[in-house]
């Protein structure tokens, strides 16, 4: 992908992500599940579910559903690929989370947001 192209979906990435969480935390389950604790931030511009029983994992479900498709048309809208914008709206996601909020490392492992910085991947900008 040539540069101007990737500066664009960088652009679209930060929309899509502002949309989702925006979309997201309407819902009160959402809301709930991520002030308990359940569902975290991931990497890959997903949610995930850090404890829960299959309620918690089909909100995460709904909610990723969402997500990808909102990726899908901004990819094809940008000439990004799915990956691309998914990954940027993850780090960006990520950098949105509030102290007690979890999200997931680049290591893999679930953390809890402190007062600073996430850990997040070296290649978000």
């Amino acid at each position: 992908m040539r540069r101007r192209n990737w500066v664009m979906a960088v652009a679209a990435i930060a929309a899509v992500g502002v949309a989702g969480a925006a979309w997201a935390q309407r819902d009160p389950a959402y809301a709930a599940a991520r002030s308990a604790g359940q569902v975290g931030e991931q990497p890959d511009g997903y949610l995930g579910v850090v404890s829960g029983g299959a309620d918690v994992r089909a909100l995460v479900n709904k909610i990723n559903i969402q997500r990808k498709a909102a990726y899908t048309q901004k990819a094809q809208e940008s000439g990004a690929t799915v990956e691309q914008l998914a990954f940027t709206s993850g780090c960006n996601l990520i950098a949105q989370t509030a102290p007690g909020e979890k999200y997931r490392t680049p290591g893999g492992a679930w953390a809890t947001r402190g007062a600073g910085a996430p850990e997040r991947d070296p290649r978000c900008v």
